[in-house]
C-alpha cells in the first residue's frame, strides 16, 4: 500500500481476504469498503468514475473485484490523476494471471499479495494433525466438530463449481469439472499425463489442459514443474499435480479421519502436498520444482531462493527410509542444503549436509535464510 496506487489481495474464496482487509482498514483514518456481491454496494458504482472520484483522499476497498472487471479501466484513470500510492485495495477470488486478463491497463500501477489458507506457522505445529486432515480454510479448520468441518468443505466444493467459477467467466458443466477434480485427487503427486486424463474423460488433450489451468488459476491445484538445471541428465518433462488444500483433497476422496488417512494409498502423496504448501507459504518468493531423471534419481522438492538451492525429500513417517535415487540426485545437483521432511519433533543428522527434521524446522530455516538475503541485498543497494 505504500508503493503501488492499487494493491490486490488475491486467493481462494473463504481464505480470509475480507477479514484481513477489514482489520487493515480499521487502522486507516478514512476508508470505504464496498462488497461487489452486495447489490446496494454495486448500485453505488452505476457511475463508477464519478462515485470513486468523489472518494479522493480515502482508501477504497473493492471486494470481489472479479465481479466487475470493467472497473479496472476506471481505476487506471483515477490513479493516473495523482499517482499517489495506497488509493485502492482490491480483493479477488482469482489468481493474478486470471485477473490480469482484465487488469492489463493497470500494469505498473498494481501490486499483488497472495493470501493462502492457514499454514502451520499460523496455527502452530502442535495442530499439525488437524491442519493436515481438515485443511487450512478457516471455517473448516475451526469447525467445532469433524462433521461440521466436512459439511463446510462439501458446501465449498459445490459452491465453487456451481457459482464461483461461472462468475469468473468459466463455463464448464459442474459435473464434468467435479469428475476432473476427483481424477486429480486420485493422481495426487503423480506425473501429469494430458493424453491419459483426456482419454479417461472422453475429451481432447487441449480440453484437459484447460481444465487443469482453471483449477490452478483459482488456487485449487498446484502444478509443480520439473527442474531444468542439469544439462547432462535426461530429465522428465511433465509436471506433478497436487490439490493445494489437504482438507479438500481428503473430502473429495472421502477420507474423514486420521485413521482412514493412515490406511489410504494417498497418504504419502497427501503429506507431500501438505509439506509443499507449508514451504510455499514460508518462502512465497522461492522457485519450487522437483528433480527426476530417466535413470531414477529423484528429489521431491527443490527450493531456489536467496541464491541457494535446497533439496527436500518428503516422507510420511517418523522413521524415514531414503531410497538410492535421492542420494544419486544429491550427487547430480550438489545443493547447498538437504533435508528429509518427516513426521518428527527433534531434528537429527542423517549424513553430512542432510538433516531429518519437522516441517516447522525446515520452514523456519528457509524463512531465516530468505530474510537474511533480503537484508543483505538492501544493504548492497
Amino acid at each position: 500500500m505504500g508503493f503501488f496506487p492499487v494493491t490486490a489481495i488475491v486467493g481462494p474464496r473463504q481464505c480470509g481476504k475480507t477479514t484481513l482487509a477489514k482489520v487493515f482498514m480499521e487502522g486507516v483514518r478514512s476508508a470505504l469498503y464496498l462488497d461487489l456481491e452486495r447489490p446496494s454496494d454495486l448500485a453505488r458504482l452505476a457511475e463508477p468514475e464519478t462515485y470513486l472520484g468523489a472518494q479522493r483522499g480515502r482508501v477504497v476497498c473493492l471486494d470481489e473485484i472479479q465481479r466487475a472487471p470493467d472497473l479496472f479501466q476506471v481505476l487506471r484513470t483515477l490513479v493516473d490523476e495523482t499517482g499517489a500510492p495506497g488509493q485502492f485495495l482490491v480483493l479477488g477470488s482469482a489468481s493474478p494471471e486470471l485477473l490480469r486478463q482484465s487488469s492489463e491497463t493497470l500494469a505498473g500501477r498494481i501490486g499483488y499479495l497472495e493470501l493462502t489458507p492457514f499454514s502451520e506457522k499460523e496455527v502452530g505445529a502442535e495442530h499439525q494433525s488437524e491442519l493436515w486432515i481438515r485443511g487450512g480454510f478457516p471455517r473448516s479448520f475451526f469447525a467445532p466438530s469433524d462433521h461440521l468441518s466436512r459439511a463446510w468443505r462439501d458446501n465449498f466444493i459445490q459452491t465453487y463449481l456451481e457459482r464461483d467459477l461461472p462468475q469468473l467467466g468459466v463455463h464448464i458443466p459442474a459435473p464434468t469439472l467435479r469428475h476432473f477434480w476427483e481424477m486429480c485427487a486420485h493422481l495426487q503427486g503423480e506425473l501429469w499425463n494430458h493424453a491419459k486424463v483426456a482419454s479417461a474423460l472422453g475429451v481432447t488433450g487441449k480440453t484437459a489442459a484447460h481444465y487443469l489451468t482453471v483449477l490452478e488459476q483459482s488456487y485449487m491445484l498446484r502444478r509443480l514443474p520439473p527442474t531444468a538445471t542439469n544439462g547432462k541428465k535426461r530429465l522428465v518433462k511433465s509436471p506433478r499435480v497436487y490439490l493445494r488444500d489437504s482438507g479438500l483433497l481428503h473430502r473429495i476422496l472421502r477420507i474423514d479421519t486420521m485413521d482412514a488417512l493412515c490406511g489410504h494409498p494417498v497418504r504419502g502423496a497427501s503429506w507431500e502436498g501438505y509439506v509443499i504448501e507449508q514451504i510455499a507459504a514460508a518462502v512465497p518468493d522461492a522457485d519450487l520444482s522437483f528433480y527426476r531423471t530417466s535413470g531414477g534419481a529423484e528429489i521431491d522438492l527443490l527450493v531456489r531462493h536467496a541464491n541457494r538451492l535446497t533439496a527436500i525429500e518428503i516422507k510420511a513417517s517418523s522413521a524415514p527410509h531414503v531410497e538410492r535415487g535421492f542420494w544419486s540426485a544429491l550427487e547430480d545437483l550438489q545443493p547447498d542444503d538437504a533435508w528429509i521432511a518427516a513426521q518428527i519433533v527433534e531434528p537429527f543428522p542423517l549424513r553430512q549436509n542432510v538433516t531429518v527434521a519437522s516441517v516447522e524446522a525446515i520452514c523456519q530455516s528457509l524463512a531465516t535464510s530468505s530474510d537474511g538475503f533480503r537484508k543483505h541485498s538492501m544493504s548492497d543497494a
